[in-house]
């Protein structure tokens, strides 16, 4: 048999399996993809890919292997529905990152989660403030789920009929205990008045200082090194 047929034919065979594969997995394998179905999926993908062109492997051994493969997920995802403390050993557990307005730095340390990270996952959710969040917990698949404060998410101007001055994007001036003076220049401050700030709402420098942002009004945000007030 010529070699370019013998590859259509197990790249049919490998294709059709997976398909099979995947709609028994069902929708939520696909949806909520933690980090162990990522490493399943690649798994699945690669043996499925050297099934097609190596002829090396026996394509019975190969779709053993495609089976047993995709049968993993459904199994462990059938015992987590059976005992919470296995959900928790393959899954893992969601992280609370923000509570009551407050960072938690050794969280996010924990899931290697920087600060331009959480920035750009909660302007995704439509915040901008992060006094103004709630809670904030980062999922076992990456995602992070954001409930807002409930005075920062009620009535809006527009249906009072009011108009209200244009508000600009908040700006981060310190991170990790790092001022970042190309920000405090663009927006005409200087460190002067952040130290003056910061010391307002018990920093003594900005060491002592997690994250800062301030507003379009000047009004400034500061998470200090300080969880454990905000963990009980």
């Amino acid at each position: 048999m010529p070699e370019y047929l013998l590859i259509l034919i197990r790249s049919t065979v490998a294709f059709i399996v997976l398909l099979g594969l995947t709609r028994i997995m069902g929708k939520k394998q696909l949806s909520q993809l933690t980090f162990f179905d990522y490493i399943v999926g690649i798994t699945i993908g690669s043996i499925a890919a050297t099934m097609s062109v190596d002829q090396n492997i026996k394509i019975s051994n190969g779709l053993v292997s495609l089976i047993v493969w995709g049968l993993i997920p459904i199994l462990l995802a059938y015992l987590g529905l059976k005992s919470g403390t296995f959900l928790r050993v393959t899954d893992g557990r969601p992280s609370i990152i923000i509570k009551q307005g407050q960072v938690l730095e050794k969280e996010m340390k924990k899931n290697q989660l920087a600060v331009d990270e959480l920035m750009m996952m909660l302007r995704e959710k439509g915040v901008f403030k992060v006094d103004d969040v709630e809670i904030a917990i980062f999922e076992t698949n990456g995602e992070l789920s954001v409930m807002k404060k409930t005075d920062a998410d009620s009535i809006t101007p527009s249906t009072l009929g009011l108009k209200v001055k244009r508000e600009e994007a908040p700006s981060l001036l310190i991170v990790d205990g790092h001022i970042l003076h190309e920000n405090l220049n663009l927006l005409e401050l200087d460190r002067q008045w952040l130290m003056k700030e910061i010391k307002k709402q018990g920093a003594y420098d900005e060491k002592d200082v997690f994250i800062a942002q301030v507003d379009s009004n000047k009004q400034l945000y500061v998470d200090l090194y300080q969880d454990d007030r905000t963990e009980h």
